[in-house]
């Protein structure tokens, strides 16, 4: 367990250290759970984003996407039951006043200092705001909880203009939030966070197919991105667990370091979403299917994905950490797909002429690859500190260079070293990365 915590240290330390991920507002103390993505976590996420992205939609012809707003008109989360139903037990602690998920707690006494526990009460976790200049209940309004509803009030405007057929899926990324009463684990659980959702609408009696279809393909997704098998696996949700309004549900889990937890789920819905919002504004949300001359309103098969969640996945699993020549190397062997930089440009040294060829060599690169130029410090050195950021190559100038116009191409994770020809390195570079 200590090496587990261990690797957390590690990992958040490195996050802070190298740009990766700050806590929100810290020079005023920090706000509990809210996190700032900094220079190298921003590429990160937007990666694994433009992945998810060209995986779900660029790549197929039965998935388009929107971008649906974050406020909503109220009644959605009314009619969706996220007003009377999106709540957490929470008990207060009478002595340190610490607050706590009823559900969590293994023993009826304080985790913290052993106090007393109040009785457990219904807390809902959306945030509310007013629309307009007068704040009163009737212009209270609700930042989303989720994505997924965005989808479901716009099935009609999608389906018409996208000239899709059921089946079908609309996806969208964006973000969401959630008044956790007890967040943590640095960005696994958060107030504020992404999410990457799909919605697959299904012929009813093909729901269990399309389950077991986006099963693999969300599994293969992770492992697709080099992510170990053995760090993944299933939870199929028992009858306690299972939504009210959901016929059959999983959940990805991962081995993180405090445990397997929850990373994506992928759940039958059935019609209750399309069903309850056309029963509330009265607006037909059926589907005529003229093969099969029949109507009906579609099954949901959902897939929701947490992108901050994805990325501290990516995080831990790519950490590594070996010994090379008596010296301690740190390795982030991030997929090059979603690696923030793809390679850096090291002059061996500052004078020949190398310093030149190497910026052009990186204003070659640049408008293709997101490349970084570093000419400070011994090579072995700034090698080190392209590991421990993940960046999958160097490219190296040195006096063979200017001989024949040949730089040394350095693999991150098994340290080999290739000459390649400098026209060359673009397309090398595209074959090694992959789509």
């Amino acid at each position: 367990m200590e090496e587990k915590d261990d690797l957390m240290d590690k990992l958040v330390s490195l996050c802070k250290r190298r740009g990766f991920i700050f806590q929100s507002s810290e020079i005023y103390g920090g706000i509990n759970s809210c996190w700032d993505y900094g220079p190298l976590g921003v590429e990160l996420k937007r990666n694994i984003k433009d992945h998810w992205w060209k995986c779900m939609t660029q790549l197929r012809d039965d998935v388009v996407g929107v971008d649906a707003s974050i406020i909503m008109h109220p009644k959605v989360w009314e009619t969706s039951g996220h007003v009377a139903g999106f709540t957490d037990p929470l008990v207060d602690c009478r002595k340190c006043k610490q607050r706590f998920k009823a559900d969590q707690l293994k023993e009826s006494k304080c985790p913290q200092c052993g106090g007393e526990l109040t009785s457990a009460r219904q807390f809902n976790l959306m945030f509310k705001t007013h629309l307009g200049p007068v704040e009163d209940d009737a212009s209270i309004v609700y930042l989303r909880p989720e994505t997924a509803q965005g989808i479901y009030v716009n099935f009609l405007n999608v389906l018409g203009p996208s000239r899709q057929k059921v089946p079908f899926g609309i996806a969208q990324i964006g973000k969401a939030f959630r008044n956790e009463i007890s967040p943590g684990n640095f960005v696994f659980r958060s107030r504020e966070f992404e999410q990457m959702e799909m919605q697959f609408f299904v012929y009813p009696p093909e729901d269990a197919k399309w389950l077991e279809y986006w099963k693999n393909e969300r599994m293969n997704w992770y492992l697709s991105l080099n992510v170990k098998r053995e760090n993944l696996k299933f939870h199929q949700h028992d009858k306690k667990e299972l939504a009210f309004y959901a016929k059959d549900a999983y959940d990805i889990e991962y081995n993180f370091p405090f445990g397997w937890q929850e990373i994506e789920g992928i759940h039958n819905r059935t019609d209750f979403d399309l069903s309850r919002h056309s029963q509330a504004t009265g607006k037909d949300l059926s589907y005529f299917d003229d093969q099969i001359k029949e109507k009906f309103i579609p099954y949901i098969i959902e897939t929701s994905a947490g992108v901050d969640r994805s990325l501290l996945v990516f995080l831990v699993d790519a950490y590594y950490e070996e010994e090379v020549k008596g010296e301690r190397r740190v390795v982030l062997k991030l997929d090059p797909k979603i690696a923030p930089i793809k390679a850096a440009i090291l002059p061996l040294v500052k004078r020949d002429n190398m310093p030149q060829i190497a910026g052009n060599i990186y204003k070659k690169l640049k408008p293709h690859f997101n490349v970084f130029y570093d000419e400070g410090g011994a090579v072995g050195r700034r090698y080190r500190r392209q590991d421990e950021i993940g960046t999958p190559f160097c490219i190296t100038i040195d006096s063979q260079t200017l001989e024949d116009n040949t730089v040394t191409l350095r693999e991150r994770d098994s340290m080999e070293q290739t000459r390649i020809k400098i026209d060359d390195l673009r397309q090398e570079m595209e074959r090694r990365i992959g789509g």
